[in-house]
């Protein structure tokens, strides 16, 4: 990947990659210069899957789209899915993907957080699609992603009637599965991460595939479950278990 990204700060380890949305003249706004470098990464966890951690710089995720590009844009545009091409390519990625959200994640921001596997919020975070007031609607997933994660209900809330979900309103509906302390936040979705990683890869990519498959999936279960089972690193886990089992 490139080093010199001028939107986002990327730190690769060996099991990880943690990107840092940083337009911090704009509260992180998604450009399309951002959006093309977010591509760049995309393209190098197909390649080589690991683990994604998305934050945002100096405790904003990223508080929408960026409004003077958006203003330029047509129907031209609004075809070519320029964000939600994007976001469904996030979704899609191999290996599974947290957003560590602190402060504002409006519009695209929010949009983005939505399209990873896995939410943790800051006491800061604020959630919302004000997308209506501005005369368009949230068509990079919101509409069929929002309702699948937190219930119909409530994303009408904030698809129409413009709510906001803070920290605490996140947790209560499963948007996020914990909120932390703001100083000890990426601590703490680093810890997530290695327990992850301390699981097989190839079970979590499966596991992923499967869960992410439209409708009832027993059949992917069954093939899903035989790459597994043939797997030698299920028979040295397993290994590992019974014998520790043997000796206490």
């Amino acid at each position: 990947m490139s080093a010199d990204f001028a939107t986002l700060l990327v730190d690769e380890r060996d099991d990880r990659i943690v990107v840092t949305l940083n337009r911090p003249e704009a509260r992180n706004a998604i450009s399309g210069q951002m959006i093309d470098e977010l591509h760049e990464v995309c393209a190098e966890l197909e390649r080589r899957p690991k683990l994604l951690l998305l934050t945002g710089h100096d405790r904003v995720f990223a508080g929408g789209a960026d409004i003077a590009e958006l203003l330029q844009r047509g129907s031209t545009e609004a075809l070519q899915g320029i964000n939600s091409r994007l976001f469904e390519r996030v979704r899609r990625l191999p290996m599974p993907t947290l957003a560590a959200v602190d402060g504002w994640a409006l519009g695209g921001g929010a949009e983005l957080a939505y399209a990873c596997d896995l939410r943790i919020a800051g006491p800061d975070a604020i959630f919302g699609n004000p997308e209506p007031g501005l005369g368009i609607l949230a068509a990079a997933g919101a509409c069929w992603r929002l309702p699948a994660l937190v219930g119909e209900s409530i994303a009408k809330q904030v698809l129409l009637a413009g709510r906001n979900l803070n920290a605490d309103a996140a947790l209560a509906a499963g948007l996020v599965m914990h909120v932390f302390p703001a100083d000890t936040l990426l601590d703490e979705a680093h810890a997530l991460l290695d327990r992850m990683a301390r699981s097989s890869a190839t079970a979590l990519r499966l596991t992923k595939l499967v869960v992410d498959s439209p409708g009832a999936h027993p059949v992917a279960d069954d093939l899903a479950q035989a790459v597994l089972f043939e797997g030698q690193d299920k028979k040295e886990r397993m290994t590992r278990f019974l014998e520790k089992r043997t000796s206490q």
